[in-house]
């Protein structure tokens, strides 16, 4: 495949969709919709070279027994999906602390320690170039409700017991949905 121009063609506050058009190995061409952060795409350099967009922060408590989790109503599907603590990088922020911030902003708990950041990855490889990286630590505190009156959010503890059963009848977010398998999967210390 081999890039032939992008076409910016409708702005939005958060997102802007563009058309990519690609010459196929038969020489065909081919259009392909997606979605950025990112409001002004010219070349190629910039739909993968682009700043993180986001963070994703997978949390256990201090005994390592229990995962955070957000039962989130998103607004895309209409209805409640089982996802990690995540959010936007604000401008001039740090992925850390973006990190901090949206934590205690979606669920009133504290960050303790930080156990690895996971480089770069795509959100939703096959329609957007959004970037995330994810936090991998512990937090502690009291649940508190959303601080944002644009989310609704239910933050809570869960066994991997619970995990497992949440798996079989409950939304997810698919990078959720595969960390809490392999999660609830293994023996518990």
């Amino acid at each position: 495949m081999r890039l032939t121009s992008i076409e910016k063609k409708e702005a939005g506050h958060y997102i802007t969709r563009y058309d990519l058009t690609y010459e196929t190995v038969d020489k065909k061409k081919k259009v392909y919709e997606i979605i950025s952060r990112n409001n002004d795409l010219t070349d190629a350099t910039a739909l993968s070279d682009s700043a993180v967009d986001s963070v994703v922060l997978i949390m256990h408590d201090a005994s390592d027994e229990h995962i955070l989790l957000n039962r989130e109503f998103r607004l895309a599907v209409n209805d409640w999906v089982y996802n990690f603590p995540a959010g936007l990088i604000d401008p001039g922020e740090s992925p850390l602390d973006a990190a901090t911030r949206e934590l205690h902003e979606e669920t009133g708990l504290a960050l303790d320690t930080v156990d690895d950041i996971i480089p770069e990855s795509y959100g939703a490889v096959g329609f957007s170039n959004e970037k995330n990286v994810c936090i991998v630590g512990t937090a502690s505190g009291n649940f508190k409700p959303s601080s944002s009156t644009v989310e609704e959010i239910e933050a809570g503890w869960f066994d991997r017991k619970q995990v497992r059963e949440l798996l079989k009848k409950e939304h997810f977010a698919a990078r959720t949905q595969a960390y809490c398998y392999l999660w609830s999967k293994q023996p518990s210390n």
